[in-house]
């Protein structure tokens, strides 16, 4: 039987160097190009491959290269354009043992083929079944012997007869995963590097009418002075707007690096392969009629997609505004917006391309000031995560601006937030929060968890969240200016006793601690503000300063005083001053060395209303409280946890569930499941007759609790008998039940649980968007009506597992409030971390739900519990060798 093409080994990769190839097994239709790639090699190369010379390959080498089983002998191809530029491949020499061997073009040598085509064939070699690479290696080939020890994988080396052997364990190791999560981290920011730091850039399509959108973007290049060349491509003119043009990128005498393209969206994709002939690293695609514009042309942003990967280059848009940077060693800006904001310390992404040209709009509008510039459009390719990973390193960015409509890799984007928000904070607006849509046209579809977990996961992740774009630059503006507090505390000073008393209202609301007010009186001087906050700076830990004199006063005394504050406490200092918004020359630090650019740190940013400043520095406070901790762990259980003996019984399930999307999902056991973890599940006992459940009892143990053996049943009111101690109890119980819920009722009889207790839910979810997601809420029906729930990814640190049971609204109850006595937290917040753990490791479990849990003062028990398992689960979206969507 002819092999089966294993179609999703296939991968588009980002390359060390920010350039992309696309990977692929090898067919036997791939001869000649087999032929050609080895023809490209050194002499060196081949030695030592080969361990001799060999000038060229045989047909019958050839063929036994390029056909392969997929099982036992694998090759995977990196190609770029229509050239082989490296091949990987092992053949089984064991039942789980296979040689493994590598073969890079020595044009492409130190570009990362090798390490990301290695994280691709190991990953198709565990799935065969394979968990241990040998490799033969000459001493003088140290690059190669180095490679091999710096995988991260558990290595061993040996020499004899004359070569290295070494010996690889597949197994993931932390420092396995480290070292693929600092290579993906080190080629996306590249990539992006490579388009925001061009030396050349090509507009194809500037034509000659003005207002045109290839003319607009020439325009603004031109205006903001890029430091390089910029050729206009014309099919006609001999020049654009002052400019010599070119009929075509290939006519064009030097390298470029950037192109921005503006031609009607039939042919983009021609321009697309000439500029990937011409070596253009980046594109910039501002031309609509993509995705946007329904099935036809979806289908044209895929290949335009598809192609760009394919000959090393990344893709911004379609249907986006354009790029930005204001670095003056670059002064790039290749959007349709013609004004920019100055050079700034804020990088900002958005999706929206008609929003972009507004957005950056209101940043100048406030006096602020950005360091780069994406808008992503279609975001068909480039996107946020990308964004993240470039600005993490970046030393021209500490503040992170995020508008987005849609997330491609939610799992992905929480870690590299997680990572980077620990030095650089990330302010995002997420639209379609009611809704969960996505806008037509974008390369993801809607997220499936409720616009409160998306939060829930933004705020474990470190990320600030805000409503609206006004909240945005609100939060942004005191990021980028001021220093973060260091506590709760927030003394506010004001010459009007109204806009206090609000200052002070917004601070309770949003968790703030005020100070009493300093009110100085509508007569209040630059003397008066200097007392009172000299006084703050003991007490307080960020101030609210407010002038809003009812005539004119000395504005200027006033806000030289507010500057040395901010200046000499190192606390930060906010205003409504005047009722101004953003940035007033008053309240600026100058900026050296841009005269006139963005104000320097230290400059105090002004909000309209007080609220509005309590607001934003409520979000600021928040994430400086959650920077501060130290980083959390993820805790190993007392007892042992059988991982293997939990796959064992989901893979069982799945393989006796049978075939067809309809036999894929099935119940399992849950309370074996839940054993593999060290959770106990309480036995619930159906029963079909009064002295059925007598019987039942008996063996259980008094007290007990009847019940419907459905638990959706049992949260109706009324629908539990709880506390019964003999036989007479049950049958009474047993007659009232059936009598309420119907003849038909299946009953059942459990161990009465410690009482008072509080009933909790704990649930894990595997989302095909974030993976698996743990959820907890009290069990109560006002809590499952109001949906007091929160969500947490997994695995859980011992810190998530805690605010989990801390943020939900009905909390208090589990700490001693109203009157309830204090339960056992830290078993609850145990039981939380099997889940998450049980949860992260078997993405064949797509749904568990422990209902009810019922938390006393000496211990957390589950009395129910049911897990699905689904074959067709997709493997977890952040997990595996690196690859582009």
């Amino acid at each position: 039987m002819e092999p089966q093409y294993p179609a999703h080994w296939e991968a588009d990769v980002v390359l060390a160097d920010g350039g992309t190839a696309h990977l692929r097994p090898i067919r036997p239709e791939d001869a000649d190009l087999l032929r050609a790639f080895y023809s490209r090699l050194s002499d060196q190369s081949i030695y030592f491959r080969f361990f001799g010379p060999r000038p060229r390959l045989s047909d019958r080498e050839v063929a036994w290269f390029t056909t392969v089983d997929y099982v036992n002998r694998v090759a995977l191809i990196a190609t770029l354009g229509t050239e082989m530029v490296a091949v990987v491949r092992y053949d089984r020499v064991g039942e789980q043992e296979a040689e493994v061997a590598f073969l890079v073009e020595d044009a492409h040598q130190g570009r990362g083929v090798a390490s990301v085509l290695m994280e691709h064939l190991r990953a198709a070699a565990r799935e065969q079944g394979i968990t241990t690479f040998v490799a033969d290696v000459l001493p003088s080939n140290s690059r190669m012997t180095a490679f091999f020890r710096q995988a991260g994988y558990t290595a061993q080396s040996q020499f004899a007869d004359g070569v290295v052997r070494m010996t690889l364990d597949l197994a993931s190791t932390e420092t396995s995963r480290e070292v693929t999560l600092a290579r993906e981290h080190r080629a996306e920011a590249r990539s992006i590097e490579r388009l925001l730091t061009p030396a050349s850039v090509v507009v194809v399509g500037a034509g000659r009418e003005a207002g045109g959108i290839g003319q607009t973007v020439l325009r603004n290049l031109l205006g903001a002075d890029f430091n390089g060349p910029v050729y206009p491509v014309h099919r006609q003119a001999r020049a654009v707007a002052g400019v010599r043009a070119y009929r075509s990128v290939s006519a064009i005498d030097g390298e470029v690096d950037l192109a921005v393209v503006a031609v009607p969206a039939e042919g983009v994709l021609d321009v697309v392969e000439e500029c990937a002939r011409k070596g253009v690293k980046g594109l910039v695609v501002v031309s609509s009629g993509f995705g946007e514009s329904g099935p036809e042309g979806r289908e044209r942003q895929d290949e335009l997609v598809r192609i760009a990967r394919a000959y090393g280059l990344r893709v911004v848009g379609p249907n986006c505004l354009g790029i930005a940077n204001t670095d003056p060693a670059v002064r790039l800006n290749a959007t349709l917006a013609a004004r920019l904001p100055g050079r700034g310390r804020v990088g900002f992404f958005s999706q929206s391309g008609a929003l972009g040209t507004a957005l950056l709009q209101r940043v100048a509008q406030r006096g602020m000031g950005i360091s780069t510039f994406v808008s992503a459009g279609n975001r068909a390719d480039v996107s946020g995560n990308d964004l993240l990973q470039y600005w993490e390193e970046d030393p021209a960015t500490d503040v992170i601006l995020l508008y987005l409509e849609s997330l491609g890799n939610p799992r992905k984007f929480a870690r590299l937030a997680r990572r980077t928000s620990r030095t650089k904070p990330i302010v995002v607006v997420k639209s379609g929060g009611m809704t969960q849509g996505v806008p037509v046209g974008h390369a993801a579809p809607a997220l499936r968890l409720p616009d409160s977990a998306l939060s829930a996961l933004f705020e474990q992740a470190g990320v600030i969240r805000v409503d609206d774009l006004t909240q945005l630059f609100d939060v942004a503006q005191l990021l980028a200016y001021q220093p973060l507090p260091a506590g709760r505390r927030v003394g506010v000073v004001s010459n009007s006793d109204a806009l206090a008393l609000l200052a002070e209202d917004a601070c309770l609301a949003a968790g703030l601690e005020p100070c009493p007010a300093a009110n100085l009186g509508a007569r209040a001087g630059a003397a008066d503000y200097r007392r009172a906050l000299d006084e703050l700076g003991d007490r307080a830990d960020a101030i609210v300063a407010i002038y809003m004199p009812p005539v004119p006063g000395n504005a200027a005394e006033v806000a030289a005083e507010l500057v040395r504050t901010a200046t000499e406490t190192g606390k930060p200092l906010l205003a409504t001053f005047e009722g101004r918004l953003g940035m007033p020359p008053e309240l600026r630090v100058p900026h050296q060395p841009v005269p006139g650019g963005d104000p320097g740190k230290g400059s105090i940013p002004s909000y309209p209303a007080p609220e509005e400043a309590v607001r934003a520095l409520a979000h600021v406070v928040r994430y400086a409280c959650g920077r501060d901790r130290p980083p959390a762990t993820t805790p190993e259980p007392a007892d042992t946890v059988d991982t293997a003996g939990a796959r064992a019984l989901v893979a069982k399930a799945i393989e006796s569930a049978g075939t067809g999307e309809s036999a894929a999902t099935r119940t399992i056991d849950a309370a074996d499941l839940l054993a593999r973890y060290g959770v106990d599940v309480w036995p619930a006992v159906p029963v079909r007759s009064a002295e059925e459940g007598v019987a039942a009892a008996g063996r259980l143990g008094w007290p007990v609790v009847v019940r419907s053996a459905d638990p959706e049943v049992t949260h109706r009111a009324g629908a539990v008998r709880l506390g019964l101690s003999d036989a007479d109890d049950v049958r009474r119980a047993y007659e009232d039940l059936t009598a309420l819920l119907g003849p038909d009722v299946t009953l059942a009889v459990q161990r009465m649980a410690p009482q008072p207790a509080v009933t909790v839910v704990v649930r894990a979810v595997d989302d095909p968007d974030f993976g698996a997601v743990v959820s907890f809420g009290l069990g109560d029906v006002t809590a499952r009506l109001l949906g007091d729930e929160a969500h947490r990814l997994a695995p859980l640190t011992g810190r998530d597992a805690a605010d989990l049971v801390r943020s939900v609204r009905a909390a208090p109850l589990l700490f001693g409030g109203h009157g309830y006595p204090p339960v056992a937290v830290p078993a609850l917040e145990d039981l939380l971390l099997r889940v998450g753990r049980l949860a992260d490791e078997l993405p064949g479990v797509t749904r568990l739900d422990l209902d009810p849990v019922l938390v006393a003062e000496d211990g957390a028990y589950v009395l129910g519990a049911r897990a699905v398992v689904n074959a067709a689960t997709a493997p977890r979206p952040d997990r595996g060798p690196r690859r582009l969507r």
